[in-house]
């Protein structure tokens, strides 16, 4: 296969992924998203190696 070829055809299968993915999801909602960074928000943090807090067993 050439170059030209196979950019064509990797080109072609990203479209057609970014196209499924387009008519698969719903569009995010901003509203319901978390904040990117929540310095001072008083929101905990959740879901990282931050969030687990030592415990006095």
């Amino acid at each position: 296969m050439t170059r030209r070829v196979t950019m064509a055809v990797t080109a072609a299968l990203v479209a057609a992924l970014i196209a499924f993915d387009l008519a698969a999801s719903a569009s995010p909602n901003p509203f319901q998203a978390p904040p990117l960074l929540a310095l001072g928000s008083g929101q905990a943090a959740s879901g990282a190696h931050c969030a687990a807090l030592p415990t006095a067993d």
